[in-house]
């Protein structure tokens, strides 16, 4: 060995550090790759909304799109959405009609409350399916009371549901008829382009809802409504 020079000797554990060291950072290099790319998946997975497997007990649509008696109702733009209380949001020509409708009411001593406007499509999913699980209902007995996912009205931006202040007992029941607030309503809705949407005995079949009001005070929601409104006037 010590007849070797200095440089030879040294040259072939300098080549094997610099292929260890190119091996390790190639290996390095993959690692991070394959981190990456499952990082992706996953995130791509994330964006993908998780399939109900309750939906599969839905029936088909109607010929004329109806799903248990409700209409199918695309959901509103973002843009076209504005805050009316905290957590309720309509759309503007809507809120606008709402706010002024309220504001008469009030001088005539009856206090109209916003309790639902927009729904997206998850709300609405979850307000069908965990219930209609929790109360042992089919899909046919919970439609009656709710519209499945892809089907409110609440999803354009032109539905609500309305209590009267003075009487929250009323909430969401029935029984709302007999508050001062439907009373007013039955009177002076229509003037502000509201009507209401599951009157008892409505051939969608869907449970009298004296709470529940959608706005048509322009063509756009002329439109989404009319199927409704012509299937409902129907003799």
């Amino acid at each position: 060995m010590d007849e070797i020079p200095v440089a030879r000797r040294l040259t072939p554990s300098v080549r094997q550090q610099q292929q260890h060291s190119l091996l390790t950072l190639l290996i390095l290099l993959a690692s991070l790759m394959m981190a990456g790319t499952v990082v992706f998946l996953r995130s791509t997975q994330d964006m993908t909304p998780l399939l109900d497997p309750l939906t599969e007990l839905m029936p088909p649509p109607e010929a004329d799109g109806r799903l248990l008696g409700h209409f199918s109702y695309p959901i509103a733009q973002e843009a076209d959405l504005v805050e009316v209380i905290p957590g309720r949001r309509l759309h503007g020509d809507a809120a606008a009609a709402f706010l002024a409708m309220q504001r008469a009411a009030a001088e005539e001593g009856v206090q109209l409350r916003l309790l639902s406007a927009f729904r997206d499509q998850e709300t609405q999913h979850n307000l069908f399916f965990p219930v209609m699980v929790e109360r042992s209902q089919r899909p046919e007995e919970r439609a009656k009371v709710s519209a499945p996912p892809g089907y409110s009205e609440h999803h354009t931006g032109y539905a609500l549901d309305l209590g009267d202040a003075r009487q929250p007992e009323l909430d969401l029941d029935s029984a709302f008829d007999q508050s001062a607030a439907f009373t007013w309503l039955q009177q002076h809705a229509s003037r502000y382009h509201f009507r209401l949407s599951f009157p008892a005995g409505n051939r969608q079949g869907v449970a009298y809802e004296p709470w529940h009001w959608r706005w048509e005070g322009s063509s756009h929601a002329l439109e989404l409504f009319e199927q409704a409104r012509r299937f409902n006037v129907a003799t």
